[in-house]
């Protein structure tokens, strides 16, 4: 399906690997140019390798070194991406972080860690992007948050800025319709791509990993990257014209809420 996404160009945080780099290696196949953004810059390096094999004559690769939970970070990252693509069509925020226990146990520190990597991010990402989406007639704001933000699962801090994020969804989806940007939230479940937190636990405790998916995953798998990547182009594209305000779980029926 062509999901008219040609000549369009989308903005990724946390793009490097994970479902970022899935999110930009399916936008790339639509015909997108991507800017990637990431702190690490060989793990960017990488990434834009694999893009660029995989890009259609025409489109950009761009990467952007910069740490989003820094207004100095994401301001470069938006100026990279209007200098050398021209403007800005889509936003994938796609960053997150959430460290700490009990109550107790969490730092104020560790709250404000959580929230400055995940939800403020997003916010400034979308305050920035949004003048320049508007000048183009209006564009899509992808916002990747979690089950973990509409039920209970995960460290307390995650929870919260999920939530939040989740939150931040219906609210600039109602006030940006006007302007015809559409805001979508993509809620994955367990996902396991190499070298992330699920592969990670897997290789230490195979035992225990295998009790989880039987008990907690109705398909008996991990869900991948890729399928979270697909599910992200689709909401960023014309096809989904009529989404905007809510947040589409993808977790292979992982979640216990309706």
């Amino acid at each position: 399906m062509d999901l008219g996404l040609g000549g369009k160009v989308a903005v990724i945080t946390g793009g490097s690997r994970g479902l970022g780099l899935a999110a930009a290696q399916a936008l790339i196949a639509e015909g997108c140019s991507v800017v990637v953004a990431a702190r690490g810059e060989d793990g960017l390096t990488r990434a834009a390798q694999q893009l660029k094999s995989k890009a259609a004559r025409g489109t950009k690769i761009v990467t952007a070194v910069c740490d989003v939970s820094t207004p100095s970070g994401v301001d470069h990252l938006i100026e990279t991406a209007v200098v050398e693509c021209g403007g800005i069509d889509i936003v994938v925020n796609n960053v997150g972080l959430g460290r700490g226990g009990s109550l107790e146990q969490t730092t104020i520190d560790d709250w404000r860690e959580a929230f400055d990597n995940t939800l403020f991010p997003a916010i400034r990402c979308s305050q920035l992007a949004v003048p320049h989406m508007r000048h183009r007639g209006g564009g899509a704001i992808i916002i990747v948050s979690s089950i973990y933000g509409r039920e209970a699962g995960g460290r307390m801090t995650y929870n919260a800025v999920k939530a939040a994020e989740i939150s931040l969804t219906k609210s600039l989806g109602q006030q940006l319709a006007k302007d015809q940007i559409r805001v979508v939230g993509v809620a994955p479940g367990s996902i396991s791509f190499e070298g992330g937190t699920w592969w990670k636990r897997q290789q230490d405790d195979p035992k225990g990993i295998a009790e989880f998916i039987s008990r907690e995953l109705p398909f008996g798998r991990f869900g991948t990257a890729d399928e979270v990547g697909t599910a992200i182009a689709f909401l960023a594209s014309p096809k989904a014209s009529w989404i905007s305000g809510t947040t589409v779980v993808v977790d292979g029926c992982q979640s216990k809420g309706f």
